[in-house]
């Protein structure tokens, strides 16, 4: 199995082995900005640790007996320029960083987006779309801050925790000891302390996703919530959710507070305060050399109170990171079969044992009947009988689990997956209209059809007349789903834009369930336009299309009970005359 169905072109291939991996091998990409950011980095580190030493000899100078005040005019110039030097390179690592922090952000929505089109339906249809989406927004968003100002903070306290260690010995050999065991120290208790930060940030992360799911799931299904009044068990559910996070952040909170390094701070100048002066009392250091060395220690002040944020801000990227890599490295059951046939469909259809199911749960089982080329074949039965399942099953929208359907004599799996679905065209119940234009949705699956072709098909689709009465006509933007259209206009929408896609199979399931008798006549005629020449399987329970059929299968409890046309089908089915019968009482 692959990670995704589809192959969908991304200018980059991560190394998708670890999330540490994935993230370097993002940020390795702009190697010229890592080696800007160390730089300046380092140049910060090492003049912050000048003035120090400077204000140590200006101390010194100013307790002669003879005051030399250009010594102090000397240092306070080098202070200037030294810190002057230092913000340009400041400057450029926090720039730097900014640059590789958006950058990171944008290639990984980039790649996350292009991996999630390439997945299969089953993917899709057991993630919950609020998870995706907080990965997708929030999640990306820690990348970035994990970069900026994480990590580069996290290189900066390194270097600053370096340079007490150095400078130190330059005053006194000795001075080195209290700097070292802080730093022994440090690294010691923050290995512990990410060890405990990490599940805690996933918690949060998880907990997040969960709540933003379950919002989105309310959100989408807010005319079911308002139509049962459901309000308040979808406010209560949400607070648990938001409680559960909370609790979750809490938790970081915690945990966060029982970092040791600022005590250990106050306990390094403490006893390095101590030791100064007693190498002081000892004549081995000058009074300037004390001063210099307690601001010396003074920079462990920058690692360990950024090391709080910056630590947590890592911990939180990389929880990230696992769960963007987890999404784009998810096998689907499905592959894109680049090598496989890619020939012209002519329309033979059969379906050999085929058995399939959801979760366990069978649809079909051992469905076999043959469609000839150019031929339409009306598939009917009781509701829950695997229609709709049939019909996903010829283009792989979902593969089958035992059997075999094969177009043109060859099996759907051997068949290249984007020409093979190029050539089938299914409109569903469940119409999907984009948020764009009345002609950016008819053209969809075509973008370089011209306005007339694009208007030709809305005509055969009985919906050019409609389009016509809005405003702006076929530059009106619809909501999404197509909220702002009735059911009627949704579906002759979707049949213009299957009409213009010119497929060689066409699946309508139950397509025109929502148009009233008075387009019916026309919208029948707009299918059989449409049929002449191609395969087409009708999912229908209108009788006037299932008398059109060339052959009728009918399905009982996802099997096929008969097959055959209306006439005999009346005649030897007892199943098919008790749906006919029905569906004639309902005035179909």
């Amino acid at each position: 199995m692959s990670a995704s169905e589809f192959a969908v072109q991304h200018h980059f291939h991560s190394d998708r082995r670890s999330p540490g991996r994935w993230v370097l091998s993002h940020a390795f990409r702009h190697k010229w900005i890592i080696a800007m950011i160390i730089v300046g980095a380092f140049g910060n580190a090492a003049l912050a640790a000048v003035p120090p030493r400077l204000i140590g000899v200006a101390f010194n100078a100013m307790l002669l007996p003879h005051p030399d005040f250009s010594i102090l005019g000397w240092v306070a110039v080098w202070i200037i320029v030294s810190q002057l030097v230092r913000s340009v390179l400041q400057l450029g690592r926090n720039f730097g960083s900014e640059i590789i922090g958006q950058r990171m952000e944008r290639d990984t929505r980039a790649e996350l987006y292009a991996s999630l089109l390439g997945k299969s339906m089953t993917f899709h249809g057991l993630r919950p779309l609020g998870d995706i989406m907080a990965r997708a927004t929030n999640d990306v968003r820690e990348i970035n801050l994990m970069l900026n100002p994480g990590i580069n903070l996290v290189v900066g306290a390194g270097f600053f925790m370096l340079m007490p260690i150095v400078v130190a010995p330059t005053i006194h050999w000795s001075l080195f000891v209290v700097p070292s065991l802080f730093g022994v120290a440090y690294f010691t208790a923050l290995r512990f302390y990410l060890r405990e930060l990490g599940p805690a940030t996933e918690s949060v992360r998880r907990n997040f996703g969960a709540m933003n799911a379950g919002l989105s799931e309310a959100l989408d299904g807010i005319e079911i919530v308002k139509g049962t009044a459901q309000e308040p068990q979808e406010i209560e559910r949400f607070e648990r959710n938001a409680k559960a996070y909370r609790d979750a952040t809490i938790w970081q909170g915690n945990i966060e507070a029982r970092f040791l390094p600022p005590l250990f701070l106050g306990l390094t100048e403490t006893f390095g305060f101590l030791h100064a002066l007693l190498l002081f009392q000892a004549g081995a250091v000058d009074l300037g050399g004390v001063v210099a060395y307690m601001v010396l220690l003074q920079l462990f002040g920058f690692p360990t109170f950024t090391s709080l944020f910056a630590y947590s801000q890592v911990a939180a990227g990389m929880a990230g990171a696992r769960r963007i890599l987890e999404l784009i490295t998810t096998e689907t059951e499905l592959d894109e079969n680049k090598t496989g046939n890619a020939v012209p469909v002519k329309g033979a259809i059969e379906f050999r044992n085929v058995t399939f199911g959801y979760n366990g749960s069978m649809v079909l089982e051992n469905v076999s009947f043959k469609v000839e080329p150019g031929h339409t074949v009306a598939i009917v039965g009781q509701t829950g009988a695997g229609k709709s399942t049939l019909s996903k099953l010829v283009n792989r929208t979902y593969d089958v689990m035992a059997g075999d359907i094969l177009i043109d004599g060859v099996s759907v799996r051997d068949w290249h997956l984007e020409s093979l679905r190029q050539q089938i065209s299914i409109i569903e119940q469940d119409i999907f209209l984009f948020s764009r234009t009345v002609a950016e949705n008819i053209a969809f699956g075509c973008p370089n059809a011209t306005q007339d072709e694009i208007e030709r098909a809305a005509k055969d689709a009985q919906a050019h007349e409609f389009i016509m009465g809005f405003k702006d006509g076929y530059q009106t933007v619809i909501g999404e789903r197509g909220v702002t259209l009735s059911g009627g206009q949704r579906q002759r929408l979707a049949l213009a834009r299957a009409f213009l896609t010119n497929p060689r199979v066409l699946i309508l399931d139950d397509s025109t369930s929502a148009i009233d008798s008075a387009t019916e006549d026309q919208i029948q005629r707009a299918i059989e336009r449409a049929a002449e020449g191609r395969t087409t399987l009708l999912i229908t329970h209108r009788l006037s299309q299932i008398r059109w059929a060339d052959q009728i299968v009918v399905l009982r409890k996802g099997r096929v009970a008969a097959v055959g046309d209306h006439e005999t089908l009346m005649k030897v089915s007892e199943p098919y005359r008790r749906i006919f019968t029905r569906y004639e009482a309902l005035g179909s």
